[in-house]
């Protein structure tokens, strides 16, 4: 495909036909995955019949990712809706959109009736101590990105919503807490505790994950892609339709991991232990699985 900057360039976004410029999806964001797909270094997947790239993805919220590229426009929304197109701002990697829908999204459980029972501001004061402890604290929809919750404990907190996006959490404790939809976007979670954590349908696209334990967690719809889960523990985790294209999962364990419907196109698991998993309904196009152990596996 020609790759001329003012090139038109039509794009088939799981059957929905787009037309844009290689400027546009190149310009706004360089490090986006939309970027490099058409840096004019990699191999586009052509879709004949059509004459367009194909791109497995909902083409529903795409339009809004188009007009976020060409004029930093974020358009007006009910909160399910916002939070479909951050799941695809994590998938196209556009750290600004994702960055201008945070605070949108932060205002979601201000009508509800159970509110949070600290703020931002609360949190950075109990920062001031060596030894924080929000061990059962209602933190729901809060905004507590690129904070410093290094070893802080969390564990059986209500999580829900809550953005821990780019914060630093090493060696945190989310032990048991109940963390739907949280966002933890390139977040730093190395060696962090998510034992039994519920995490249905949360973001932890491009986060820091090595070492840490996530066994017999609830991760059904979550997204991993592009994550760091070297020797990352998974057993007996449920990861449903989970999105874990291109991670990083060298050496993890993921002895009886639920993988049903789980996306891993591209992802790194040598020698990841895979023993007694389910992979039939699994997405392993252009993973590597050199040295990986597959006793007991289904394929």
């Amino acid at each position: 495909m020609e790759t001329c900057s003012s090139s038109i360039v039509r794009l088939n976004v799981g059957g929905m036909l787009f037309a844009t410029t290689i400027d546009t999806l190149t310009q706004r964001d360089t490090e986006s995955m939309l970027a490099v797909m058409f840096s004019g270094r990699h191999r586009l997947h052509m879709d004949a019949n059509m004459g367009a790239v194909f791109i497995d993805r909902d083409g529903t919220h795409f339009r809004h990712i188009l007009n976020w590229l060409r004029d930093e426009v974020v358009p007006t929304m009910d909160i399910a809706a916002y939070q479909e197109l951050l799941r695809e701002a994590e998938y196209y990697q556009l750290t600004g959109l994702i960055e201008a829908l945070t605070p949108l999204l932060c205002k979601k459980d201000e009508d509800d009736n159970t509110k949070p029972e600290m703020t931002r501001r609360d949190v950075i004061k109990c920062l001031q101590f060596t030894k924080v402890r929000l061990r059962g604290v209602n933190l729901s929809g809060q905004n507590l990105s690129k904070l410093d919750l290094s070893g802080v404990d969390l564990s059986y907190s209500s999580l829900i919503n809550t953005f821990f996006s780019r914060a630093n959490l090493k060696q945190a404790d989310f032990t048991g807490a109940e963390a739907d939809g949280a966002n933890f976007h390139s977040a730093n979670l190395y060696s962090c505790q998510f034992i039994a954590a519920l995490m249905r349908g949360a973001v932890l696209a491009g986060a820091y994950l090595q070492s840490a334990n996530l066994q017999d967690a609830c991760l059904i719809d979550s997204s991993f892609c592009n994550a760091d889960l070297r020797s990352a523990h998974l057993q007996n985790a449920d990861l449903s339709n989970a999105n874990l294209s291109e991670a990083n999962l060298e050496q993890a364990n993921l002895k009886g991991a639920k993988l049903n419907g789980a996306n891993l196109r591209g992802a790194n698991l040598q020698r990841a232990y895979l023993r007694d998993v389910d992979l039939r309904d699994t997405i392993l196009e252009g993973a590597s699985l050199n040295g990986a152990n597959l006793q007991g596996a289904s394929r």
